[in-house]
C-alpha cells in the first residue's frame, strides 16, 4: 500500500510504460490486486532468489528498471538485473534497530550486494547513515522520505457488505483492535486475549459498541474466532455477513477475515488500537489510522518505527500503554471524551501530512534512472556457450561477405542515402523511408527508392514501378507495396540494388535515392548513412549478435552511422540510455527521435476510412506478422482498443487460406466485430480471403511518423544533396551537429 502514489506518479508520466508489481505472499498479492489492479500491467509472485528463476522473470520482462521497496535485499536478484542491463533502485529502504547489529556482522556479504544499487532512498536519517555505512558505494545513498506518508486516505471506499451492515446495526461507538499478533515467545502478550478481555469490560458499559477484532495473518482468522467463541462473545466473521449479519445485535465483535480491507474500516472507527506493540512484534504502522485522523492507542513495543513514534510522541500524537491490563481502561477515557479523541485526531493528521513528499522523491529518481538504462535480454544460461559460438560463426560470416561486396562495389551517377539498422526484424524502416521521400519532394528534389522486395511470391528482377503504378503484393512483396502506395515516386525493386538504381536513373532521372534497408548492402556505394534504432527493443534487446541476439552486426558497426534515429520513441522514451550507448562507439553522429503517427483506419473489402480513434466496432480481434509485433499492441492500446484475442505470426509473414480459416473461427466464436491488424499484413493477407467470405470485417491501420527537430536533419540531407547539385566531388558530409537534438 505505500508503493500506491509512487505507482500513481509513475502511471501519469509513462503512461505507455508497462508497470509490474511482485509480491512475496499470498496476503500481500491479495492487496496488491485488490488495491493495485488498475495501475499495474501485471501481479506476480517474486521469484525465490535463485538465479535460473530470477532470470526467467527478467527475460520475460525485460525490465528497463526494478524497483526493490523496503528490506528486500536479495543478492542473485541483485546481480541478474545488472546483468540484464536494467536500472536498480531501493526505495523506502530500512535497517531496523533490530536487524542492524546483524547487518553489521554481516557487512563483508551485503556490501557488495548493496554496491549494484544505482540509487538508495533511505526512509529515515537513521536508516540513512546506516546503509551508507554497509555499502561500498555510499555517495549513492540518500535520503527519500517514508512513502507511507504519502497515503492518500480519500481514494479508499468502504465495502459494500460492511456498509449495509454498519447501517443496520448502527453502532454509537466503534473500536478497531488492528492487526493483532500471538506472543512472539512463550510467556509474551497474546494481543487477541488482551482485546477480547478490554471488549468485555467495554461492552458491560457501550451497550451500542462495535469492536472490530483484525488479526494480522490471514491463518490467525480461526485461532481468533476460537479464542471470542471460548469467552462467550457475541461475534460475526466478516465471511458470514451476508447470511449471518441479519440476526447480529450489539455489543459484539465483527471479525475482519478478509484481506485488505482493514484500511477502508479506520474511516469509521471512534478509536484504533494498534497491534504488534503489546507483543514484542515491533510495531506496526500507525499512520494508516493518522491519515484518517483517528486517535491511536500503542502498546510499548515500536521498535521498527522508532522515527514515526517518536514524531508522534513529541506532538502528543498517540496515547501509549504500558500493558493490555490499561487497554479496557484508556479506551474507556477516549470513548468517553469526544473533545479528546478529536485532538488526538488532529494531531495523528498533522503529523502524518507534515512528511509528505516521499512519493515524489521517489518517483523523480525513478525517472532519472529509467531514462539512463538501456536493457538487454538473457539468453538462457545452458544454451549460451552453444549459441555463443554460432554468434561467432555469424560474425565471421558477415564480416567476409562485407569485404567481398565491398571490393566490387559500385556508384550510382545519383546520391544515395542509406536507411537501415542493426537488428533482425522492423525498427520502422519502410515508415522511415515514406516519410523521408515525401519530405524531400516538398524540398523541390524528386527522389526515388530502392528496395528489395522482400517476400515478393512473383519475381521480376529488376522490377521498376513509376509513381502511381498499381503492382500486385505478390510481385513487390509487402514493405515495398507500402512504398509504392504511400510515396508518389519511382521505386525500383531488387536484390541487386545497383542494377535497380541504373534502370531508374535512365526512365526517371531522380537527383536522390533512398536505399531501404541498406546498412548491410555494403555492394552499393551511399553518401550518407541512417542507422534506425527500436526505442522498444533497441540494440535488438541485449547488444549481442545472432543467435545470441538479434543483431547482424556488433554494435561497433554504429561507427559507420552520419546519423541516427531512434523509433517508436514515446515520451518515457530512456534517450540518456540510448545516447550514451550510442556515443561509446559514435561521438559525433546527431541523435534524432521518432515516433509513429496513426493516421486512419481502412476495411479491407469496402476501402471505406474511419479516423484512428472512431472506428465504429466495440469489440475485436487483432492479428499482425511484424519483426516488432509489441509496436502494433502499444498503438492498439493508446488508441483505446483492448483485443478480445490477439495472433501473432512471424514477420512477413504470406498468409494463407488456411490462417484465414483459423482467424475467422476464432473472430465468430468470440463474437468480435471486426479484425484489426497493420498495413503490411494487409498487403500479405487480401489475397488470402476468399472473396465470398467476408463474414468478418478486416481493417488495417495506416501509420505515419513524426520527427522531432526535423528541420535539423533535413538540413543534413539538403546539405549533402546540395554539394552533389553544385559538383563538389562526392563523399561523406560531415554531421550537421556534434551533439543529440
Amino acid at each position: 500500500m505505500s508503493l500506491v502514489g509512487l505507482l500513481r506518479r509513475l502511471r501519469s508520466r509513462l503512461p505507455e510504460v508497462p508497470l509490474f508489481v511482485s509480491t512475496s505472499t499470498v496476503a500481500g498479492r491479495e492487496v496488491a490486486e485488490q488495491r493495485l489492479g488498475a495501475l499495474a500491467d501485471g501481479i506476480f509472485f517474486a521469484p525465490l532468489d535463485y538465479c535460473f528463476a530470477v532470470r526467467r522473470v527478467l527475460r520475460t520482462l525485460r525490465p528497463s528498471l526494478v524497483v526493490v521497496a523496503e528490506t528486500e535485499i536479495w543478492p542473485n536478484l541483485y546481480r541478474e538485473v545488472k546483468r540484464a542491463g536494467a536500472g536498480l533502485l531501493l526505495v523506502n529502504a530500512r535497517i531496523s534497530d533490530r536487524t542492524a547489529p546483524t547487518y553489521a556482522r554481516w557487512r563483508w556479504f551485503f556490501a557488495p550486494v548493496l554496491g549494484l544499487a544505482d540509487r538508495i532512498l533511505a526512509q529515515s536519517r537513521t536508516s540513512l547513515e546506516r546503509f551508507r555505512a554497509l555499502t561500498t558505494q555510499p555517495e549513492r545513498v540518500e535520503y527519500g522520505g517514508n512513502l507511507k506518508y504519502d497515503f492518500e486516505a480519500g481514494a479508499v471506499e468502504l465495502p459494500g457488505a460492511v456498509r449495509t451492515f454498519l447501517e443496520r446495526v448502527r453502532p454509537t461507538e466503534v473500536v478497531i483492535a488492528a492487526s493483532t499478533m500471538p506472543p512472539a515467545f512463550p510467556g509474551d502478550v497474546d494481543e487477541d486475549e488482551e482485546a477480547i478481555a478490554a471488549f468485555r469490560e467495554l461492552s458491560a458499559r457501550h451497550a451500542a459498541l462495535l469492536w472490530i477484532h483484525v488479526p494480522r495473518k490471514p491463518d490467525s482468522f480461526d485461532a481468533a474466532a476460537a479464542k471470542l467463541a471460548r469467552a462467550g462473545v457475541r461475534f460475526v466473521r466478516r465471511s458470514h455477513l451476508e447470511r449471518e449479519g441479519a440476526e447480529f445485535r450489539l455489543p459484539g465483535v465483527l471479525l475482519l477475515d478478509s484481506v485488505g480491507e482493514l484500511l477502508s474500516l479506520f474511516a469509521v472507527a471512534d478509536v484504533v488500537f494498534m497491534g504488534g506493540t503489546l507483543a514484542r512484534r515491533g510495531g506496526h504502522n500507525i499512520l494508516e489510522p493518522a491519515f484518517f485522523g483517528r486517535p491511536i492507542v500503542i502498546g510499548p513495543h515500536m521498535e521498527n518505527f522508532p522515527e514515526i513514534v517518536a514524531e508522534f510522541r513529541a506532538a502528543g500524537a498517540c496515547v501509549e500503554i504500558a500493558s493490555g491490563a490499561q487497554l479496557a481502561e484508556t479506551l474507556e477515557r477516549l470513548l468517553s471524551d469526544a473533545d479528546l479523541r478529536a485532538e488526538l485526531g488532529r494531531r495523528a493528521q498533522r503529523v502524518a501530512a507534515s512528511n509528505r513528499g516521499a512519493a515524489e522523491r521517489a518517483a523523480e529518481a525513478a525517472l532519472q534512472l529509467y531514462q539512463q538504462t538501456v536493457p538487454r535480454y538473457l539468453p538462457p544460461g545452458p544454451a549460451w556457450p552453444i549459441l555463443g559460438l554460432l554468434s561467432w560463426v555469424w560474425r565471421g560470416a558477415s564480416a567476409t561477405k562485407r569485404a567481398w561486396n565491398i571490393a566490387r562495389r559500385e556508384r550510382l551517377a545519383t546520391p544515395v542515402i542509406s536507411v537501415g539498422n542493426l537488428s533482425l526484424g522492423g525498427t520502422g524502416k519502410t515508415p522511415f523511408v515514406a516519410w523521408l521521400a515525401d519530405k524531400l519532394s516538398g524540398m523541390g528534389f524528386r527522389p526515388a527508392i530502392l528496395t528489395r522486395g522482400y517476400g515478393r511470391r512473383i519475381r521480376k528482377d529488376p522490377l521498376v514501378v513509376a509513381a502511381g503504378e498499381s503492382v500486385p503484393a505478390e510481385q513487390t512483396g509487402d514493405e515495398a507495396q507500402i512504398l509504392i502506395r504511400s510515396v508518389c515516386a519511382p521505386v525500383g525493386i531488387s536484390g541487386r540494388r545497383a542494377a535497380a538504381g541504373r534502370v531508374v536513373e535512365a526512365r526517371f532521372h531522380p537527383d536522390v535515392f533512398l536505399l531501404d534497408d541498406g546498412f548491410q548492402h555494403w555492394r552499393l556505394e551511399r553518401d550518407l548513412d541512417i542507422v534506425l534504432l527500436d526505442g522498444l527493443a533497441p540494440f535488438g534487446s541485449n547488444g549481442e549478435v545472432f543467435p545470441l541476439g538479434r543483431l547482424r552486426e556488433p554494435l561497433e558497426a554504429l561507427r559507420r552511422a552520419d546519423a541516427v534515429v531512434v523509433t517508436r520513441a514515446e515520451a518515457a522514451c530512456p534517450r540518456k540510455g540510448f545516447e550514451a550507448a550510442v556515443r561509446r562507439y559514435n561521438p559525433s553522429a546527431p541523435v534524432f527521435y521518432s515516433r509513429v503517427v496513426p493516421l486512419y483506419w481502412e476495411d479491407t473489402k469496402t476501402g471505406h476510412r474511419w479516423p484512428p480513434r472512431e472506428l465504429p466496432f466495440s469489440r475485436v480481434g487483432a492479428f499482425c506478422g511484424l519483426g516488432n509485433p509489441a509496436s502494433f499492441w502499444r498503438t492498439l492500446k493508446r488508441l483505446g482498443r483492448e483485443p478480445v484475442f490477439r495472433a501473432q505470426f512471424r514477420d512477413h509473414h504470406r498468409y494463407n487460406e488456411a490462417d484465414w480459416r483459423r482467424l475467422r473461427a476464432q473472430a465468430l466464436e468470440e463474437r468480435v466485430e471486426a479484425l484489426l491488424t497493420t498495413e503490411k499484413d494487409a498487403c500479405n493477407f487480401s489475397f488470402a480471403i476468399p472473396r465470398d467470405r467476408h463474414e468478418v470485417r478486416v481493417c488495417w491501420l495506416k501509420i505515419g511518423i513524426e520527427v522531432e527537430q526535423e528541420d535539423q536533419l533535413l538540413e543534413l540531407l539538403n546539405r549533402l544533396l546540395r554539394d552533389a547539385r553544385a559538383g563538389v566531388p562526392k563523399g561523406r558530409p560531415a554531421p550537421a551537429r556534434a551533439e543529440s537534438v
